[in-house]
């Protein structure tokens, strides 16, 4: 378990790399990397190469949050930054404001066992002296 976690997050392999190499199918690594990690003693937290550049990165991203990256990157060296893009563009996906989502019912029935029709008006028709409304359905 300990060797996956490694190799997935450490060496950032695919889960079908590991799988093949470790000999196991690729659900049981999917099902190890869901697994909550066991806890940890709380210790001194690292300081990061990008946590002065934060506040930067998070202004930015309020005004144009679609910005790109690579862009983000470029403002951050232009101001000192000398890490590599990688690890920004991490940082910036996990900054980035996220759209809500938009909700939907998805409607699944067996065969049969429902049924859907649309229907539309085209307006009126001229049938001899009378006038009638036109529909399909």
């Amino acid at each position: 378990m300990a060797e996956i976690r490694r190799l997935y997050y450490a060496e950032h392999w695919k889960i079908g790399t590991i799988s093949s190499q470790l000999g196991v199918h690729a659900d049981a690594v999917r099902r190890v990397l869901q697994r909550e990690p066991a806890e940890r003693a709380p210790g001194r937290q690292r300081r990061r190469i990008t946590d002065p550049f934060v506040p930067l990165l998070r202004e930015t991203l309020q005004r144009y949050p679609r910005l790109r990256a690579t862009v983000l990157y470029r403002m951050a060296q232009e101001r000192g930054y000398t890490g590599s893009v990688v690890q920004l563009r991490r940082l910036v996906r996990t900054l980035r404001p996220q759209r809500p989502k938009e909700a939907f019912l998805r409607l699944e029935s067996l065969p049969g066992e429902a049924a859907q029709v649309d229907s539309a008006d085209f307006g009126n028709v001229s049938v001899g002296s009378a006038r009638r409304r036109l529909s399909a359905l």
